[in-house]
């Protein structure tokens, strides 16, 4: 669903309730720093993403969402990824391998679909730290793809996480129950 709605993102005003400031996304007590924003790409407003940015130079869009304490992220990584993918038909994977991510591992996916019959090209992370799930998407026409990918992953490698949930909350308890046995 994530994808469908940051293909289509358009000039959307952004109305998020989290704070993003010198590149350092704020929210539920969690700061989390992003790689550095492509002078290219400006900001959009996606229903159910934290952070959203037009790539248009390239037709891309890339997508930044963590949510912290929810019980059905607790899937394996290769669940929440077909999660984000829900939507596109005729799949061909190029790539999908465990990378090290912010200290933990992500899954790291290359593929090409359809979206409402569309060839799309996608570059995806997702991955789990202290309770929280972070997705991180670029999607782009397969012609423009390949030029906008490197913005997308210095965008990407730049993430790091600068606090855990606060203790109390929703997303510390779940990250103390996944730490003990």
């Amino acid at each position: 669903m994530a994808i469908a709605l940051i293909a289509l993102a358009g000039g959307a005003a952004c109305g998020h309730a989290q704070a993003f400031e010198e590149g350092v996304l704020h929210k539920d007590g969690v700061s989390v720093r992003v790689g550095p924003v492509p002078p290219g790409w400006r900001r959009v407003g996606v229903d159910g993403a934290d952070l959203a940015f037009r790539d248009d130079e390239r037709s891309g869009s890339a997508l930044f969402d963590m949510r912290c304490g929810k019980h059905d992220d607790d899937a394996p990584l290769s669940v929440l990824t077909s999660h984000l993918i829900m939507g596109t038909t005729e799949r061909e994977f190029d790539a999908q391998d465990t990378v090290p991510f912010d200290g933990r591992e992500a899954l790291h996916t290359l593929l090409r679909a359809k979206l409402d019959g569309v060839p799309m090209q996608y570059d995806i992370y997702v991955m789990k730290k202290d309770g929280c799930l972070y997705d991180l998407v670029y999607v782009a026409p397969p012609g423009r793809f390949a030029d906008g990918a490197a913005d997308f992953e210095r965008f990407a490698a730049g993430v790091r996480t600068e606090g855990s949930p606060p203790l109390g909350s929703a997303g510390a308890a779940a990250a103390t129950s996944a730490r003990d046995p």
